[in-house]
């Protein structure tokens, strides 16, 4: 259900947009997404948003992922819509694909120094074929770990102070935007080296640590079901009680009120306007510059 908040409301039918839009366009090219996390809970429990939600997440099989860049790029005009994912000349400091609303604003800390599209975005996850063996998987995750760091080229935070002083001391290594995208080219083509393989399981890998590595049996994302959500129909994995029984535990039961509340930050927020009347504000502001 939508929130009572009428600004995280107003997100949210945003959000929403983006997501008829995307699996529209996945619909007409054949293309597998389902909502994954706190997007596939609304759809089972509310119906809709987890009210506090501020955003839509989706799993694709890697194939299709690909794919979608790849279809978006030759079919699309973009005049509202742009699929961010980062590249050789481009990075939007994500090791995911992103949909965003050229028309709205949402601004986030990790990403206002940057000359993109800051807009009102859902999140586009590929699952990946995970091998069999135990020590394959553990050197998979290892990778995915590198194509995070290099891809992101960020320092991550709340997982550990180790992990952040060995992120700093790589990301230093290895100076110069070039020399960081080879690495994650590389990186990424030793995680998803099992694409062509038979396997039983994918995983997820393009995620942060808390959830990378994350192992669910493939016959849980083999297809897509449709349900209610707000006034629409959208994907959910056939596997959708296994899965989020798995990661979330009694997933039907509400978490207590004080942790009911988005994880997003923000510098700003407009679901009204664009981002470019912003721009020199609250993103890419000259040095010393005040608001």
């Amino acid at each position: 259900m939508f929130s009572k908040d009428m600004t995280l409301q107003k997100i949210q039918k945003v959000s929403l947009e983006n997501a008829i839009y995307f699996t529209e366009f996945c619909k007409r090219n054949n293309l597998l997404c389902y909502l994954c996390g706190g997007g596939a809970i609304g759809a089972i429990r509310h119906k809709g948003f987890v009210p506090w939600d501020d955003d839509l997440d989706f799993f694709m099989p890697r194939k299709d992922y690909e794919k979608l860049f790849k279809l978006w790029k030759a079919n699309e005009n973009e005049q509202r819509y742009f699929l961010s994912k980062t590249s050789k000349e481009y990075n939007d400091k994500n090791s995911f694909m992103t949909l965003r609303d050229k028309e709205t604003t949402f601004i986030k800390t990790y990403q206002s120094n940057l000359d993109i599209v800051h807009g009102i975005q859902i999140d586009i996850f590929p699952l990946d074929n995970a091998p069999e063996s135990k020590i394959q998987r553990k050197f998979q995750k290892m990778w995915a770990l590198v194509y995070a760091l290099f891809c992101s080229q960020q320092i991550p935070k709340n997982h550990g102070k180790l992990l952040e002083i060995i992120s700093s001391v790589l990301l230093n290594i290895a100076k110069g935007p070039k020399r960081k995208y080879y690495i994650w080219r590389y990186a990424e083509g030793r995680m998803t080296k099992y694409s062509q393989s038979k396997t039983q399981y994918v995983t997820e890998l393009c995620v942060g640590p808390k959830y990378m590595g994350n192992i669910y049996p493939k016959i849980e994302f083999s297809e897509a079901i449709w349900m209610p959500f707000e006034d629409t129909k959208l994907p959910i994995p056939i596997g959708y009680d296994k899965y989020l029984s798995r990661v979330f535990g009694d997933y039907m039961t509400m978490p207590p009120v004080n942790q009911r509340k988005s994880h997003h930050e923000a510098v700003f927020i407009d679901p009204d306007n664009s981002y470019l009347k912003y721009k020199g504000i609250y993103y890419l502001k000259e040095e010393g510059e005040t608001k």
